[in-house]
């Protein structure tokens, strides 16, 4: 039987407080709806399972759409100044489009502010934004410091594209410690079985930014599933207030 390896982290620091785990991971994890990688457990757990699965919860969509509606319409005078700001300073366009993957493996097109060089951006986004990159606008350095690039995701949550609170949504393709990412994390794909998250417990438990190290590239996929198997309605909200805290008031991105 596989035993199960959950990275923790100290809380001034990004690196996993168990030191022993090499680059692959041997978490078993949970599926949708049944089972684990270890022994069955019954028809009951697989039941309970399936009722707390996050995307299959009517409450977890409607606590999404309401709480959207809602900052779309207070940050509306924001998002207009954002947009002009963008406009006057760099050429080109004022969103950014990308394709990711979403629930279940399916693609869709994330929205976000512009906050690099037009003609410099990475449409695929293969190559990683890194501290000082040269391609970030000095409006994107702003953005990006204080997360209100990602405000237009809003729109994606109301479409459905997305959650409030789930695992990041990765471009196809993603390098992790320079190699893709599934080659890395064996059960990376397990991430998928929720609705990617504006936010999520990896971001605000220090997984944010450059995969190149292998160890926080995994623990950060650890975190997702730890998510998907804990989730609740509760855990959602204390996620949206640590992310308000720790990204939009202190400004940890770049």
């Amino acid at each position: 039987m596989a035993s199960i390896v959950t990275a923790n982290f100290d809380r001034n620091n990004v690196t996993p407080i168990r030191r022993e785990r090499t680059q692959i991971s041997v978490r078993p994890v949970e599926f949708a709806g049944g089972g684990t990688h270890r022994a069955y457990r019954g028809r009951r757990r697989s039941r309970r399972v399936a009722r707390t699965e996050p995307s299959s919860s009517i409450a977890k969509r409607i606590f999404d759409i309401t709480a959207a509606s809602a900052a779309l319409l207070f940050f509306a005078p924001l998002l207009i100044g954002i947009a002009i700001a963008i406009k006057a300073t760099s050429p080109g366009p004022v969103l950014f489009f990308q394709y990711r993957y979403g629930y279940r493996n399916r693609r869709f097109k994330i929205y976000k502010f512009r906050t690099m060089r037009n003609d410099a951006g990475d449409v695929r986004g293969v190559r990683q934004t890194v501290q000082g990159d040269a391609r970030v606008t000095p409006v994107g350095r702003i953005l990006r410091k204080t997360s209100l690039d990602e405000i237009p995701q809003l729109f994606n949550v109301i479409k459905g594209d997305m959650s409030l609170v789930g695992p990041r949504p990765h471009v196809p393709g993603m390098l992790a410690a320079d190699l893709p990412y599934e080659d890395l994390v064996p059960y990376y794909f397990q991430r998928h079985t929720a609705r990617p998250g504006i936010t999520g417990l990896a971001q605000v438990s220090g997984c944010r930014g450059s995969t190149a190290e292998s160890e926080p590239a995994i623990s950060r996929i650890d975190y997702d599933l730890d998510y998907i198997e804990r989730w609740s309605l509760r855990m959602d909200v204390m996620i949206i207030i640590r992310t308000i805290r720790k990204e939009f008031l202190s400004g940890s991105g770049f």
